[in-house]
């Protein structure tokens, strides 16, 4: 996505809101992530030195993108670690008669968060499915959702 944003932060009077953009389903969700530790640090202050696998599934492109991000988030919790990488590689649409399961498989990178090294911006407690959607049009993927801070 040459000069195109990854993601960018919309106006919420109480939570975060964010656009993700990617030019491929992998690409939004990677930047997706990424916007989820640039909600809480400067991920650019993130050194990639640990890495964590990460794997979602779900019924629907949102309610995988729901899980993506849970995923993400309980790296954080559970660990205290800060990405500043996060790298799909791949997503699996399976169909069995009219169901379909969708099942995301990547890698993040990134360090522990140390207060005196990364800036503390907002906690992030959930992700919501509030005001999500993911759409796709002629520039490529967006993906709209919010975060309870």
């Amino acid at each position: 996505m040459a000069n195109k944003k990854k993601f960018e932060f919309l106006d919420h009077p109480a939570d975060v809101y964010i656009k993700a953009c990617g030019t491929s389903l992998p690409e939004l969700y990677e930047n997706a992530g990424l916007a989820l530790f640039e909600t809480m640090t400067d991920t650019a202050l993130v050194e990639p030195s640990k890495y964590f696998s990460v794997e979602a599934d779900g019924f629907d492109l949102e309610s995988l993108l729901y899980r993506w991000l849970e995923e993400l988030l309980y790296i954080y919790y559970s660990n205290n670690v800060m990405c500043s990488r996060v790298v799909v590689k791949r997503i699996e649409i399976t169909r069995q008669e009219n169901d379909f399961t969708y099942v995301i498989k990547g890698v993040c990178y990134g360090e522990e968060f140390n207060p005196e090294k990364h800036e503390a911006r907002v906690e992030v407690k959930a992700v919501t499915y509030h005001l999500m959607k993911i759409i796709k049009d002629d520039e490529g993927w967006k993906a709209y959702f919010v975060l309870d801070i």
